[in-house]
C-alpha cells in the first residue's frame, strides 16, 4: 500500500511538472536552436549596415548631388536635369562615350575569342596544364595599377620595344601608339586585354570541363570532326559562361579607371578619357560636383542595364522551379 501511495504521488508530480511547462532541459534547448539560429543574422549586421551606408547610401546621395547645383561644395539647391545637359553639352564626354565604344567592344569581344581559344588549348589534357593555366591567370593577379605601369614602360617609345628592335638594328620599327592621339585608345586595349584573358579562360575552361563527355563520344562515333563537334555540340553548351563572361567584362569595361591613369593619364590631350575618368576629373579636380555626380549616375546605369536583366534571368527558373 505504501509502494502504491508513492508510485501515485510520483506520477501526480510529473503531471504537474508538465503542465506547468517545459522542463529545464527542453528550455535550454530551445534557447540554444533560437540562437543558432538568430546567431548568423547577428554576425553578418555589422557587413550589412556597413554595406548599406557605404555602397547603397552614397549611390542615393550622389543621385541627389546629380539633381543640384552643386560645385565646389554640396548644395541643396533643385536644379532638374541642369547637370546631364551639362555633360552632354561637354566635348570631352562625346570623346569618353566614343572611347568606352571602341574599347568596351574591343575589350569584350578580344577577352571572349583568346579565353575561349586558350581554354580548348587546355581542354586538350597538353603536358603543363597546371602551369600554362597559372601563366595565363597570373595577369589577372596584379592590380591594374601595376598593369597599366608595367605597359607604360613596354610601350614608351624611348624605354620598351621600340628601342629593344632599335637596339637589334632594326631602325625602320616603330610602334608610337602611346603617344598617338588616334591610336593610343588601343593601347589601353592591348593592355586590359592582356590582364583579363586569363580570367575569361578559367570561366570557359571550367564550362568546357562540365560538359557530357557521351555526347562528344557520340558525335565523334557519328564521323563528326572535332572543328564541327566544337561548332554544334561543345560552345552552344557554353551560352551560360558566355553570357557572364559578357555581363562581368562589359562592367569592368565601364568603370576602367586606374588603369588608364597609370597608362596613359587619359591622354595625349583627352584622347583616351573614359567616362570614369571624366567623372573624375569634374569631381575632384575642376569643382563640378554637380557635373561628376551626374556622369556617374549614367555610368551606374549603364551597368544596370547590363546587369538586371541577367540577374532576373538567372532568378526567374530558380523561383519557378521553387514554386512547384
Amino acid at each position: 500500500m505504501l509502494l502504491h501511495n508513492r508510485a501515485h504521488a510520483a506520477t501526480t508530480l510529473d503531471d504537474l511538472n508538465n503542465s506547468s511547462g517545459q522542463s529545464p532541459t527542453r528550455k535550454r534547448s530551445t534557447f540554444r536552436n533560437r540562437f543558432e539560429a538568430v546567431l548568423p543574422k547577428i554576425v553578418l549586421s555589422p557587413t550589412l549596415i556597413i554595406t548599406l551606408i557605404f555602397v547603397y547610401g552614397f549611390i542615393a546621395w550622389t543621385t541627389v548631388l546629380s539633381f543640384t547645383r552643386s560645385r565646389a561644395f554640396a548644395n541643396f539647391h533643385w536644379a532638374g536635369l541642369l547637370q546631364y545637359g551639362r555633360v552632354w553639352e561637354h566635348p570631352r564626354w562625346h570623346v569618353a562615350i566614343v572611347n568606352l565604344g571602341i574599347y568596351a567592344s574591343l575589350y569584350v569581344v578580344l577577352c571572349m575569342a583568346i579565353g575561349l581559344g586558350l581554354a580548348i588549348l587546355l581542354d586538350q589534357r597538353i603536358r603543363a596544364e597546371g602551369g600554362l593555366r597559372a601563366l595565363f591567370l597570373y595577369p589577372m593577379a596584379l592590380s591594374f595599377i601595376v598593369t597599366g605601369t608595367a605597359w607604360k614602360w613596354i610601350l614608351n617609345p624611348g624605354l620598351g620595344l621600340t628601342k629593344l628592335f632599335h637596339d637589334w638594328g632594326w631602325t625602320s620599327f616603330q610602334f608610337d601608339w602611346i603617344i598617338n592621339d588616334d591610336m593610343a585608345i588601343y593601347t589601353v586595349v592591348i593592355a586590359a586585354v592582356w590582364q583579363a584573358s586569363g580570367f575569361v579562360m578559367a570561366m570557359f575552361l571550367a564550362g568546357l570541363r562540365g560538359i557530357d563527355q557521351e555526347q562528344i563520344k557520340a558525335a565523334s562515333i557519328d564521323g563528326a570532326r572535332m572543328p564541327s563537334i566544337y561548332r554544334r555540340v561543345i560552345i552552344p553548351q557554353l551560352r551560360p559562361v558566355f553570357v557572364s563572361a559578357f555581363v562581368i567584362l562589359v562592367h569592368l569595361a565601364v568603370k576602367s579607371y586606374e588603369l588608364v591613369i597609370a597608362l596613359t593619364g587619359a591622354g595625349p590631350g583627352y584622347s583616351t578619357e573614359l567616362p570614369s575618368t571624366f567623372m573624375y576629373s569634374f569631381t575632384f579636380t575642376r569643382n563640378e560636383l554637380g557635373m561628376g555626380a551626374a556622369s556617374a549616375v549614367m555610368m551606374l546605369c549603364t551597368v544596370a542595364a547590363i546587369m538586371v536583366p541577367y540577374l532576373y534571368s538567372e532568378m526567374r527558373p530558380r523561383r519557378k522551379s521553387g514554386g512547384h
